[in-house]
């Protein structure tokens, strides 16, 4: 009667650590709003907010990024030269994103005749319907990269986008330098605080 026990429980044994690595794989997979942000090699520094930003002079060069968009575009920074570019990385499997997305449509609007330019870049979606319906519910008025596997976030230097940390956003600033960082969901105040000082810089 014994022999069908054991098998169980080291099955049991095995499987708790197997599901606590999936947990914390999932807890880190989606930020819910951590304002932790490291200075890395851009010169970052992080104020109150949790917005990380880089003083004029002392910022490091953006990398170039073109590819495929969510609904099959091709698309580059480069055309967007001379703007201020909000890069936002963000999952259709992460709530956070989609608390965020409204206030995401909002800014984008506003700050559309100042120059600045929203573009996403969606990562582990494993379809990109999945990403395209993303865009449709949250009525997204800006294109996304469509970057399943993390490899346009990999060209960012060390300490700008986390990848284990979705959403994530990084600003641009006219000069094709990378001006600030936030970690975590971002609501329209926040966005305000970031891009308007690079706004009205000169």
């Amino acid at each position: 009667m014994s022999h069908g026990r054991a098998p169980r429980r080291r099955f049991t044994l095995l499987a708790a650590p197997l599901a606590a690595a999936a947990l914390a794989l999932t807890l880190t997979a989606c930020d819910s709003g951590s304002k932790t942000s490291g200075g890395g090699d851009t010169n970052f520094v992080t104020g109150n907010g949790g917005i990380a930003t880089a003083p004029k002079g002392e910022r490091a060069d953006a990398p170039e990024l073109d590819g495929e968009t969510v609904d099959g575009k091709q698309l580059d920074l480069a055309d967007y030269k001379g703007k201020i570019i909000v890069l936002n990385a963000w999952g259709s499997w992460c709530a956070p994103c989609r608390l965020e997305a409204k206030y995401f449509k909002q800014v984008a609007e506003a700050t559309k005749d100042k120059g600045v330019q929203f573009v996403g870049i969606n990562t582990r979606d494993n379809s990109k319907s999945n990403a395209v319906e993303f865009e449709k519910a949250h009525g997204t008025p800006y294109p996304s990269f469509y970057d399943r596997t993390g490899k346009l976030l990999l060209r960012f230097p060390k300490g700008t986008f986390r990848l284990q940390s979705i959403p994530s956003t990084v600003v641009i600033d006219r000069d094709g330098k990378l001006a600030a960082r936030f970690v975590g969901p971002m609501d329209d105040t926040d966005l305000h605080k970031m891009l308007d000082p690079l706004i009205a810089e000169k």
